[in-house]
């Protein structure tokens, strides 16, 4: 039988529009943060029941995760990625995840500059 944490459900490039930033003009706007997530969940049941809530509902998690970086508006990339990580595990019972979290222009020369963490045991 495979080991439940080798399965991953994930979502790419999630865009959330929200205030974030350290500098005064920034918690005056908006900006656009994106979202990669990966995390582990045992697809088995799922794969077998065809039943959307045996499955790590990934429309609820991308709706949560835009929620908390709206309700947050934090000062750092390194504060939201904490936020959301507590919130996937403690709310939906993620054990492991992979959070991306990009801030597209902040650096004029980069493509995007931002944090990876992971949290949890695979």
């Amino acid at each position: 039988m495979a080991d439940a944490s080798t399965d991953i459900v994930f979502i790419e490039g999630l865009a959330v529009e929200t205030v974030i930033g350290v500098y005064d003009w920034e918690r005056d706007v908006t900006q656009r943060l994106l979202v990669d997530l990966e995390m582990a969940w045992d697809n088995r049941r799922p794969g077998a029941s065809d039943d959307v809530t045996d499955a790590l509902d990934y429309a609820a998690v991308s709706e949560r995760v835009t929620a908390v970086l709206q309700a947050l508006q934090p000062k750092l990339l390194e504060r939201a990625a904490e936020e959301m990580a507590g919130v996937l595990q403690n709310e939906f019972g993620v054990r492991w995840l992979r959070l991306t979290l990009r801030k597209p222009g902040a650096v004029p020369a980069a493509r995007a500059v931002g944090v990876k963490i992971e949290r949890g045991e695979r």
